[in-house]
């Protein structure tokens, strides 16, 4: 992983009403904006929202075959999360991630800590999530030979 690299995760994830309301439900979030049609189409978005912690999650599942399958040892913290606009039911997630830092585990040998920058878009280009994300993953083991 490079400092300045940025991937784009494709395919997107079209987002579907059963989405938003199992997620909404399993996590006993009991917001009106995300599960009454009839109260939501009174609010100024006019319709329900999906539950901005499914666009988090979604947005960073977009990346995991690219980025940390496989070598991840622990997500260890989030910060700087924000939801500039909202993602509707029908509407498709887009994922890119910049690395925007790593260093090496001064605790855990093998082991470094990579800061994640992830951006969600809708299918118009919309900024619907941003998140910084921090990581400690197993670093690639030293050549043999090299100096």
């Amino acid at each position: 992983m490079e400092v300045g690299a940025v991937y784009e995760h494709r395919p997107g994830r079209t987002v579907t009403e059963a989405d938003n309301t199992l997620f909404t439900t399993q996590t006993m979030n009991t917001q009106a904006l995300h599960l009454d049609a009839a109260y939501s189409s009174t609010t100024t978005f006019g319709e329900r929202l999906v539950n901005s912690m499914f666009t988090l999650s979604t947005l960073v599942g977009l990346s995991v075959g690219q980025l940390t399958q496989g070598t991840i040892v622990a997500n260890l913290g989030f910060s700087e999360v924000s939801f500039p606009k909202p993602l509707f039911h029908g509407d498709t997630l887009y994922a890119e991630t910049l690395i925007s830092d790593k260093r090496e585990s001064k605790s855990r040998p093998g082991e470094g800590v990579v800061t994640f920058t992830h951006t969600g878009r809708n299918q118009h280009g919309d900024i619907v999530a941003l998140a910084t994300r921090k990581t400690l993953v197993q670093m690639r083991p030293a050549e043999e030979g090299a100096s």
